[in-house]
């Protein structure tokens, strides 16, 4: 019988994978990455939607704009973000399918 080959990751793209899973771990990221993906918001916003703290809203997006997975673009005062990983929505939007169907 022959040996089947094996693909292997890097351990960079392991990491990364896992960083990802890690984001997507928080309920106020899911929350606000789901809403994100809906329409792009302001911080204000976003705390008068969910009813979270601004402090805590602007930690949770700081960490996930260092991760790429929003992005931001000045609007006036105001700091508008949005998704930047179509990928890790596609992600998302499964996950939350199969928690609606299960």
């Amino acid at each position: 019988m022959e040996a089947k080959e094996h693909s292997f990751l890097t351990p960079e793209i392991v990491e990364d994978v896992s960083q990802i899973f890690k984001a997507l771990s928080d309920p106020t990221r899911i929350r606000i990455l789901y809403m994100l993906s809906q329409e792009e918001c302001s911080v204000t916003h976003i705390t008068e939607v969910l009813d979270i703290s601004q402090s805590a809203v602007s930690h949770q997006l700081s960490l996930l704009k260092t991760m790429r997975l929003v992005k931001s673009r000045r609007e006036g005062t105001s700091m508008i973000y949005s998704c930047d990983d179509s990928h890790v929505i596609s992600l998302l939007t499964q996950a939350i399918n199969h928690c609606e169907h299960s």
